[in-house]
């Protein structure tokens, strides 16, 4: 086993924090839709790794390359230009793209910089930006240590954390 390999099996429990999404949005009735692109697909895979999640997932769109994010989730050109993909603001409108698109009550998108290449001063690899939109929205940039493996399992991970974080409500 690599380091790596010790790592990644010692990381928080996806499928135990996708258990308690499906579970919250199955409570309520709500359903969910994902926007990704650094992950591309980890998200729904985890969310489809639930008995029942059916119920409440609606599905997602892997917008990896910008013309994607333009064309598929309606992600503004000038936001793109002027802020970049990886940022708050793409972010948030990967989410309201996939709302739009599936009419679901919650959507989650992730977007980020796994690496190893890609990274700026201004933003290193390991920058994500999550958003969640819903009856509350909120959006967190974290900047995660690892590899390109690490640093996606752990937008999964929080991704979850901050779906279910906004199901509890305020």
């Amino acid at each position: 086993m690599t380091q790596a390999d010790s790592r990644l099996e010692r990381a928080p429990d996806l499928l135990e924090r996708a258990v308690e999404a499906v579970t919250a949005l199955r409570s309520t009735g709500a359903t969910l839709s994902v926007a990704e692109s650094c992950t591309g697909g980890w998200l729904g895979r985890e969310i489809t790794s639930v008995p029942g999640a059916s119920a409440c997932f609606w599905g997602g769109v892997i917008a990896y390359d910008n013309a994607a994010k333009l064309g598929m989730l309606s992600v503004s050109h000038s936001t793109l230009s002027e802020h970049g993909a990886v940022s708050r603001l793409a972010a948030e409108e990967m989410a309201r793209g996939v709302a739009d698109l599936s009419g679901s009550t919650w959507a989650l998108a992730i977007t980020g910089l796994a690496g190893p290449d890609g990274g700026t001063p201004g933003k290193p690899v390991g920058t994500v930006w999550i958003a969640v939109r819903g009856p509350i929205s909120n959006s967190r940039t974290f900047v995660f240590a690892g590899n390109r493996e690490e640093v996606r399992r752990q937008a999964v991970y929080e991704a979850l954390g901050l779906l279910v974080e906004a199901l509890r409500g305020p």
